[in-house]
């Protein structure tokens, strides 16, 4: 059976932008270190079916109705999200590279690439890699039906698989609880409040008790006890957040994407476009490792 390995290509720039010397740069002087460092982590991990997925909304209408505080710190000036410059120049850079590539790049307007990933993840048949450095991609793991996170916060080279048995170690709850774990928790973030008081090891207990945040609201509707001292009253008092989180924190697996296949080899779509970039921007050997990574699997 092949696989499908889905990018949070986000999530890799950022860390390439992040990892790579600024010194990168064009002949002009332009960096392009998140651009070089983004071809270089591909090339590294291409195989089976791959699909770059990218965020056409950041911060997604229905999310910020639900919680207006959903990523508002990050918001500029001008209603965008705020990018280091140095990052944002080159980001139309690496759209464009990778569309005129050939690869398959895949994105909705109104949701976030981790909607895009949750839905194809969704659609596969196959086992799912999500390479991301995003822990909210946790909920997604799923090992009946082989769907795991490469997870990269510790670095390219030393990325770990994060399956049930690993989100179970890491947190103490169910492989699949992560979602409503992590609304309990909340996420500073993402501007996700949590419920006041409530930390990693009693949303962990709450989870180990109730199993979800419906449980909770169940419990606490129908007067049980079973929850962890002075928890009760917290969770009370943050009903109406309980109510809306889960629309939120839980990723979208239905968004309306066209069929996408996302196999390889491929051929660049443009391959003079393609060539005419690598040199105004000097992409040098990264560009003709990629080139061939993904026109050689």
């Amino acid at each position: 059976m092949g696989s499908l390995m889905l990018l949070d290509t986000a999530s890799l720039y950022y860390r390439a932008f992040f990892g790579v010397p600024d010194t990168v740069r064009a002949p002009d002087g332009t960096p392009v270190n998140a651009v070089r460092g983004l071809l270089d982590t591909i090339s590294r991990l291409v195989r089976g079916r791959l699909v770059a997925c990218l965020d056409a909304d950041w911060r997604p209408a229905f999310r910020v109705a639900a919680i207006p505080s959903y990523k508002a710190h990050r918001l500029a000036a001008d209603g965008t999200e705020e990018t280091p410059p140095a990052l944002a120049a080159q980001i139309p850079l690496i759209e464009e590279v990778l569309n005129v590539s050939g690869m398959a790049v895949a994105g909705q307007p109104g949701f976030e690439a981790d909607d895009v990933m949750a839905t194809l993840s969704a659609r596969s048949a196959e086992p799912v890699d999500v390479v991301t450095g995003d822990r909210d991609m946790f909920q997604l793991v799923d090992d009946a039906r082989g769907v795991r996170i490469i997870y990269t916060v510790r670095g390219l080279l030393n990325m770990d698989v994060i399956d049930e048995a690993a989100v179970t170690a890491k947190y103490g709850i169910p492989g699949r609880a992560y979602a409503d774990f992590a609304a309990l928790r909340g996420d500073p973030s993402d501007g996700l409040p949590g419920v006041p008081g409530v930390g990693e090891k009693t949303a962990a207990a709450l989870i180990g008790t109730f199993g979800s945040i419906e449980g909770i609201i169940t419990a606490l509707e129908a007067g049980h006890g079973g929850f962890p001292r002075g928890s009760r009253d917290k969770l009370e008092k943050a009903r109406d957040y309980l109510d809306v989180s889960l629309s939120v924190v839980r990723v979208v697996e239905d968004v309306p994407l066209p069929q996408i296949g996302g196999q390889l080899p491929v051929v660049p779509a443009d391959p003079d476009r393609l060539k005419e970039l690598g040199d105004r921007w000097g992409l040098g050997s990264s560009l003709n490792r990629f080139v061939t990574a993904v026109s050689q699997a």
